[in-house]
């Protein structure tokens, strides 16, 4: 065997609701005296995890493709135990497992914590609110709750979670300051939806009182939100971000399409008119706020008007950031079991291709507008030539860049410094630090 022993790496995939799984499970390892690696390029450990996403077919085809080649390299002796937990297995361990019998075992989205009982381990609750970060220590993901109680046409995600489950502000707050206390100075609060934060468990919706709460904490620097719904939207969160300072004036909220017809077609419980009101409002209170959003095309029964409508709110709206995507027939949902799925794929690409040339245009005006503003602007890394960075409107991952010449001065990563924009491309800027 050429396994690595007291080693385990672990692979994620799809979104950092994962992420926040597999760092949680890097700390047990770490606990029991493993030494856990991370997306390394050549896993050889005497554990091997992989969490999957089955959100979309293309995220699953990913996650099966992992999963086959360390299922070669486990019979070539390559790696020890493989293990395989997430949003896949968590639909189809059953079909995963008949299968592909190399894989030790698969565990699900909410009971991978008995990977630990399968080495041997005791699982520490002392724990549970720890995690070994997989991010640079000056940022992290906090998810602030599981499930989803929409009913979108489209999407998995509820039958994968199951219902909204919202953590107590107590346990989300404590978590925070732990990571402070290492050196974290940015949170990136993640959920299936951020919306409806607090209402299972408090009877009221609580995302602003729970950001008040995290921004009250010193040594957090910013509070960044992702993944709200537009409906029943907390109009609270509005004033918070628009009082605090290290509440990030940056919202992501995914409104997925804008004609009536689609809309309704797509379960979302919204009206475009209702639509262009929230967007409004949000706007009027948050002066300078950017907004992140995605779009879904290719939906059964949407027309090329409809395509033409979405693209006009697109230009109207000028969003900060955007992103889109084709639709994706996942069984189980209700388009799955009651539209045909008749759009031709290509026909699928070519309209996110046409909503994303004019949302690249978009960007690269608003990009432009910031030229000789001053912004400040975390330090993330250097690479090569330059520094690496980030304003408070740009997320990591996702997001744009803010680029500085690393041969005029040192800076220091994780370290936030004020930034004068010299240039710009639809997808980053590039600054200079004020002297």
């Amino acid at each position: 065997m050429n396994f690595e022993p007291k080693k385990a790496d672990i692979i994620t995939l799809g979104c950092s609701k994962n992420l926040v799984d597999t760092e949680r499970l890097m700390r047990q390892f770490g606990a029991l005296g493993y030494e856990v690696r991370h997306d390394t390029p050549k896993p050889d450990g005497e554990v091997v995890v992989i969490n999957t996403c089955g959100f979309i077919q293309a995220a699953k085809e990913e996650s099966i493709d992992i999963i086959l080649r360390m299922a070669k390299q486990k019979k070539q002796g390559k790696i020890g135990k493989l293990f395989v937990m997430g949003c896949l297995s968590e639909r189809y361990a059953a079909e995963l497992q008949a299968e592909i019998p190399e894989v030790d075992k698969f565990f699900g989205k909410f009971n991978y914590t008995d990977i630990i009982k399968e080495i041997g381990g005791e699982y520490r609750a002392d724990l549970k609110s720890e995690r070994t970060l997989s991010t640079p220590n000056h940022y992290a993901y906090i998810k602030i709750s599981e499930g989803c109680n929409r009913t979108c046409s489209y999407c998995a995600i509820p039958i994968i979670t199951g219902r909204h489950r919202s953590r107590t502000m107590e346990e989300i707050v404590n978590e925070v300051q732990k990571l402070v206390a290492t050196g974290t100075k940015e949170f990136q609060l993640i959920a299936q939806d951020l919306s409806y934060y607090g209402f299972d468990r408090y009877k009221e919706f609580k995302l602003g009182e729970l950001v008040e709460q995290i921004s009250d904490i010193k040594g957090v620097e910013w509070v960044r939100l992702h993944y709200a719904y537009p409906v029943a939207f907390p109009l609270d969160i509005l004033r918070v971000m628009r009082e605090r300072k290290n509440v990030c004036r940056y919202l992501d909220i995914a409104l997925q399409h804008i004609s009536d017809k689609m809309l309704k077609v797509m379960r979302r419980n919204i009206t475009k008119s209702e639509t262009y009101d929230l967007l409004k409002n949000i706007r009027q209170e948050v002066p300078n706020v950017h907004l992140r959003t995605t779009m879904l095309l290719g939906h059964p029964q949407e027309t090329e008007q409809d395509v033409a409508e979405l693209i006009e709110f697109v230009q109207t709206q000028r969003f900060e950031r955007l992103g889109a995507f084709a639709f994706s027939n996942e069984e189980g949902t209700f388009a799955f079991k009651n539209y045909p799925d008749n759009i031709l794929q290509e026909d699928k690409e070519r309209r996110v291709n046409e909503v994303m040339s004019v949302q690249q245009k978009i960007a690269a005006e608003i990009n432009a507008s910031k030229i000789g503003q001053t912004l400040k602007v975390i330090i993330d890394k250097r690479e090569g030539e330059f520094y690496i960075g980030r304003t408070e409107f740009d997320s990591p991952e996702v997001d744009g860049e803010v680029l500085i010449r690393a041969d005029k001065q040192k800076l220091d990563t994780g370290s936030f410094y004020d930034v004068k924009i010299i240039d710009a491309t639809e997808f980053d800027l590039y600054g200079s630090v004020n002297e």
